[in-house]
């Protein structure tokens, strides 16, 4: 089923690795907000008679908005579209960011799960990156948003910093597991381009972790989660049986998605069987929020998805997370023949498996999958 996404990009303070759009003023939240319903309500026509069973808030840092802005936005999105009542419905949060009262009131609003943005439980490796939190800060967060009625909790974990060490990661995601989260996100760090950490590393400030080492403690995260009982179903993100994200597995699916905010995206169709089309808003508050003053949707960037593009996508998506239907991408897209014999000798070695007709990655896999997908494309 469809998703929605929501974009708040704004962040107290910008982490030193993030190449998402957001900025520091918050003194502008009312007039994005103006905006944003506005962008709402003239997409409503887009999906007419479309029910959505995931919305996610996305950014920047949603917490930061008042329990009267997130109703704000809510009534707007409840207003325009259909979203199903059982509708998985995620809030990105920053543990600096709330306080009881405040995820009590979003639990009320009738958001169901958070994904909270923990990163690391070391206070040297925090300051690193810019978080605004401490590892107090973190466990508080995850109680409150128990004792608030969450019963979908999900943390976001950092690994392969500068320096960092098996025993000081293991020390994290020890502390992380203990607070019993249902899902967990472990990403490596990546230095992306026109960001302060790739300043950082262009000036030799921070030389990034070496890959073997990053390799390793990849690793290490399999066994440890594996261990804890943990669902592996996506490279970076793991889950206990029936927490799986309902959101970001539609994404891996191809599902369809609408995108709300500066800089975000949506990927849709017109009407069933059509090409796919992606289109993306103005990645700046200023032009977005003119569009729309204007009367006009903020898209910046539009695009139709073609077969080889949709095929190809399929591809990566589907090797990192449930797997490729290749007998579907056989009758779809011709997929060559010498596709289906790569995807026999990634059995023969270990790093895949084939049921059904579906290609997955195993876990020694998931440590080339850039590198098969490469190779699986048309």
């Amino acid at each position: 089923m469809p998703s929605l996404y929501v974009h708040i990009p704004f962040c107290q303070r910008k982490c030193i690795y993030c190449d998402f759009y957001s900025i520091e003023t918050v003194s502008l939240m009312e007039s994005f907000l103006d905006a944003l319903c506005t962008e709402i309500a003239l997409s409503a026509e887009t999906a007419r008679g479309v029910v959505f069973d995931t919305l996610f808030f996305g950014g920047g840092t949603p917490s930061l908005l008042a329990p009267g802005q997130l109703s704000r936005v809510m009534e707007a999105l409840h207003g325009a579209f259909t979203i199903d009542p059982g509708a998985e419905i995620s809030l990105e949060t920053n543990p600096g960011t709330v306080t009881p009262e405040k995820l009590s009131a979003f639990r009320s609003l009738g958001i169901n799960r958070l994904s909270i943005g923990i990163q690391s439980f070391d206070e040297d490796e925090l300051r690193f990156l810019g978080r605004i939190h401490n590892g107090p800060d973190a466990v508080r967060c995850v109680g409150d948003a128990r004792a608030a009625g969450f019963m979908n909790l999900s943390v976001d974990l950092i690994y392969s910093l500068p320096s960092q060490t098996r025993a000081s990661w293991d020390a994290t995601l020890s502390r992380a597991l203990a607070l019993g989260p249902d899902h967990l996100s472990a990403y490596s760090l990546i230095v992306e381009d026109d960001t302060p950490l790739a300043r950082m590393v262009a000036s030799r400030i921070v030389s990034p972790n070496p890959l073997e080492a990053e390799a390793s403690l990849y690793e290490h995260t399999m066994a440890v989660m594996e261990r804890a009982g943990f669902e592996h179903y996506e490279v970076s993100n793991y889950a206990k049986p029936g927490f799986r994200s309902r959101h970001n597995s539609a994404y891996w699916s191809h599902e369809a998605y609408l995108g709300f905010g500066p800089s975000a995206h949506s990927f849709w169709r017109r009407s069933p069987g059509s090409a796919p089309v992606r289109w993306g808003n103005a990645p700046a508050l200023n032009r977005y929020c003119e569009a729309l003053r204007r009367g006009e949707l903020p898209v910046e960037m539009r695009e139709e998805v073609s077969r080889e593009q949709l095929c190809n996508e399929r591809i990566f998506l589907g090797l990192r997370s449930s797997g490729v239907d290749l007998r579907r991408l056989e009758r779809e897209f011709d997929l060559p023949a010498d596709r289906i014999a790569l995807a026999r000798a990634l059995e023969g070695d270990g790093s895949a498996v084939l049921d059904g007709g579906t290609l997955r990655l195993t876990d020694r896999g998931y440590m080339l999958c850039d590198e098969i997908a490469a190779r699986m494309m048309i």
